[in-house]
């Protein structure tokens, strides 16, 4: 079963994201609270905790939720395969995915360290189709357009 693992916000744009206890979606905003949210299509970033382990297995340390600037850091899916337009279930709010990957214009810490980043290559964002509350172990349900296998 995929689950929310962690759900992290900032307050300014550029810096590592925090973890909270649940979070509100709004439809054409994203998390109510986090810099990134607003009417646009990269409203909710989503980074697999499986891509995460990939950087620690390369000998970058406490890589912790947020790290990489993911709204949502998920695990039990495979995030990065799943096309444009799959629609997802996070917990009780439905979500369409709108971007996979991104360009990184400004290197990020750990870019720096290692010389690359996972971010730009598996992490996904999506946009809000139905309002709701979200907290880390809620259930992530592929409901119309992909299949989440590595």
């Amino acid at each position: 079963m995929a689950t929310i693992k962690a759900i992290n916000i900032s307050a300014r744009r550029g810096t590592i994201k925090t973890p909270v206890p649940h979070a509100i979606l709004r439809i054409d905003h994203g998390i109510v609270g986090d810099a990134h949210a607003g009417n646009w299509h990269r409203q909710i970033s989503l980074l697999a905790q499986e891509s995460i382990d990939k950087m620690t297995a390369m000998g970058v340390e406490g890589l912790d939720p947020g790290k990489f600037a993911e709204n949502i850091t998920t695990q039990g899916i495979c995030l990065h395969t799943l096309p444009v337009g799959t629609r997802l279930y996070l917990g009780e709010c439905l979500t369409e995915v709108t971007q996979i990957g991104k360009k990184c214009h400004q290197h990020c810490e750990i870019y720096h360290k290692i010389g690359m980043c996972i971010m730009p290559q598996e992490g996904i964002f999506v946009r809000v189709l139905s309002e709701g509350v979200i907290h880390p172990g809620d259930e992530i349900q592929i409901v119309q357009g992909g299949e989440a296998s590595c």
